[in-house]
């Protein structure tokens, strides 16, 4: 299972990106108001990501002497959510550039010693409310929010600027089930301020969307 995992990563890590201009990141990102939990919302996916619900992403800042700069907790149902089986998968974050308290420019490390850029291309620089992530190559993408459910409205302008601002093709892209319960709120360790009782579902018929 783990060559197998290792296999992966290393595709993943060697998408060639030549063919493309170099991603535009936003102009300012201060690390510290990014962490906290995200919400996958839309995700142009990895191989992890082809079928999952549920994914949530939390970072947290370490101390200054700490080998890595973001420990980022990333949880997700395989399939359908909550019935589904629950997977992680922890990776480590390095803010790069000469100011590392604004960048918008990371590494991310889901298996050691693979570090694979982590560029921030769009944010609510206002509330940090939403962002989007993107990847050199434009294999991956990924649209995050602070609460499990996005507006058509900003979901599809942050689509658009994918594909008009960022070179992007949307083919693969999908929308990621966020369906909550109070006890799978609770189970997963999230609280009303992330999950409002106005977002939570009774309904658990809830199968990906094609």
């Amino acid at each position: 299972l783990i060559h197998k995992l290792e296999k992966r990563v290393l595709i993943m890590g060697n998408a060639k990106s030549n063919v493309f201009p170099v991603l535009q990141n936003v102009q300012s990102c201060e690390t510290a108001r990014f962490m906290g939990t995200w919400f996958v919302i839309g995700v142009k996916p990895t191989y992890f990501e082809t079928a999952n619900s549920n994914a949530v992403e939390k970072y947290t800042l370490m101390e200054e002497n700490s080998k890595y700069d973001v420990n980022i907790d990333f949880q997700y149902n395989q399939n359908d959510p909550i019935t589904s089986k629950l997977k992680s998968l922890p990776q480590q974050g390095w803010v790069q550039g000469a100011n590392r308290a604004i960048s918008g420019l990371w590494k991310v490390s889901p298996l050691w010693p693979i570090k694979m850029p982590y560029h921030i291309i769009e944010l609510d620089e206002k509330n940090y409310d939403y962002c989007a992530i993107g990847y050199p190559s434009r294999d991956y993408a990924w649209i995050m929010s602070r609460k499990p459910k996005m507006s058509d409205d900003l979901y599809n302008d942050l689509t658009r600027r994918l594909v008009e601002k960022h070179q992007y093709n949307l083919d693969g892209m999908r929308k990621v089930p966020q369906i909550w319960t109070k006890e799978e709120r609770e189970k997963r360790g999230l609280t009303k301020a992330e999950i409002p009782d106005e977002m939570l579902s009774k309904d658990l018929k809830c199968s990906n969307p094609p």
